[in-house]
């Protein structure tokens, strides 16, 4: 990567939020693509390991590499340092922020927008479809998938537009859906998502490389899992629309699709059993687990009675950010006399309906909320970020917040609430110099939140 997190504050911190942000840099050091293949990915004797399964590389006509999204192009720059001269080709296609620095031979890197879709991953798509177009049973195709490829690799079905599937998105991530729930909308508005790449690819044996941004490691919802079979339906993706209140607002087009789906008029995503996942191999090499634990390990080390409180934490930001602050001041008030420092970890992704007209991130907007159930407490800190980087349209990971914040906030007659209630976290915490920093990490693995106290 590799990138390290740094704090707003130049000076004056102390030795609690020096270890939240030390356990900071570690999770984030545990979500290093590189580190990723390295560990799960070896050539040994012309034989490709990727854990417990083999790949006798010299069976195969041409080997292949393809994929997308935030950690798609360190990923594909190990991918080639291990295998070399036996890659054919390949392209890859990543966020137009990040510049891949490996000068890669036989991948290519196409750079593409995200969140929102727009021609250039289209043209990232198409170059890959041709790339695989005439694919064989003796092939061998690596597919390296990872948060947001369902942005950067857009390919609609016919009947809907690019600019239909940009309103989607734009319309779902404002209204608080969850990425499970976006992601079943797009799988049936795609022609290679939802395992619509696996039946292009078939029957080459396929080895799938994830590295998973979403809460409990789903396969089919990583990317909108492309050679991953899709559990999911029409009739869930209309649910999805009439449950945010977005089925008369979206475009005509997209409506249609899913009203002829649901009358049986389009084919439904590939499922389970269907013959085209027998030659699909997939691997989850990276995931918000790693890093959560590596955030404990720091933790434990520098002194901290540590547990890693979940990886499931979902919900909207400011509710989320209110229990666990709660959950923090409990730790202060409440622990054991003989473990004075304890600290939690916890890891999923929060989502943010927003209503104002802010700017901000479902990390900050989590910080904030806690901090004002921490206000007025000594020796307590939660520190919130996305191991991507990117929060909104912001250059915050997130935030770090003490039982200060708020009345060092009021001094500047800024009211806590106010704030959150125009989704304006990012303004509020960056007078304060409460945010941190890490510019585009080059990989996703969720969220990490850690919660210490000390009673010291």
């Amino acid at each position: 990567m590799p990138v390290r997190i740094r704090t707003q504050r130049r000076r004056g911190l102390d030795r609690l939020h020096r270890d939240v942000l030390s356990a900071m840099n570690e999770a984030l050091e545990a979500a290093d693509p590189a580190k990723i293949v390295r560990k799960h990915l070896k050539l040994h004797r012309k034989v490709l390991h990727a854990d417990d399964l083999r790949f006798p590389l010299n069976k195969y006509r041409r080997i292949f590499v393809i994929g997308g999204g935030k950690a798609s192009g360190e990923m594909a720059e190990e991918v080639e340092r291990t295998l070399g001269k036996w890659i054919t080709g390949g392209l890859v296609i990543v966020p137009d922020y990040l510049r891949p620095k490996f000068r890669n031979r036989r991948i290519r890197f196409h750079s593409a927008t995200h969140p929102i879709p727009t021609r250039k991953g289209l043209e990232g798509v198409l170059k890959i479809v041709e790339l695989v177009k005439d694919i064989s049973r003796d092939d061998l195709v690596i597919v390296l998938v990872s948060g947001g490829g369902s942005a950067l690799m857009p390919l609609p079905v016919r009947g809907v537009t690019l600019n239909d599937e940009a309103r989607v998105t734009s319309l779902l991530l404002r209204s608080g859906a969850s990425i499970e729930e976006i992601n079943t909308v797009r799988k049936h508005l795609s022609q290679i998502k939802g395992g619509r790449l696996a039946e292009r690819l078939y029957p080459a044996t396929v080895l799938t490389l994830i590295i998973s941004d979403v809460v409990g490691d789903k396969i089919d919802a990583v990317a909108s899992g492309p050679t991953s079979p899709d559990p999911t339906t029409y009739r869930e993706a209309e649910q999805v629309f009439r449950k945010y209140h977005l089925w008369s607002q979206i475009p005509q087009n997209p409506r249609r699709v899913i009203t002829q789906g649901l009358k049986g008029l389009r084919s439904e995503t590939p499922k389970p059993r269907n013959k085209i996942f027998k030659r699909v191999h997939t691997l989850i090499a990276g995931s918000n687990r790693a890093s959560c634990l590596a955030a404990a390990a720091a933790l434990r080390k520098a002194g901290y009675k540590t547990q890693a409180l979940s990886i499931q934490i979902k919900g909207e930001a400011r509710e989320a950010g209110g229990i666990l602050g709660s959950i923090a001041k409990d730790m202060r008030d409440n622990s054991p006399p003989l473990a004075p420092r304890t600290a939690l970890v916890a890891g999923g992704e929060t989502t943010v309906t927003v209503k104002g007209n802010g700017r901000g991130g479902r990390n900050q907007e989590l910080a904030l909320a806690a901090a004002v159930k921490i206000s007025g407490s000594k020796g307590v800190v939660v520190g919130s970020f996305a191991t991507d980087g990117i929060e909104g349209q912001t250059d915050a990971a997130g935030a770090i917040v003490d039982g200060t914040t708020v009345k060092r906030g009021l001094k500047l007659r800024m009211d806590p609430g106010d704030y959150l209630k125009n989704n304006d976290s990012y303004n509020y915490l960056s007078r304060l110099n409460d945010l941190v920093v890490t510019g585009p990490t080059g990989t996703n693995v969720n969220d990490i939140v850690i919660l210490a106290s000390d009673r010291r």
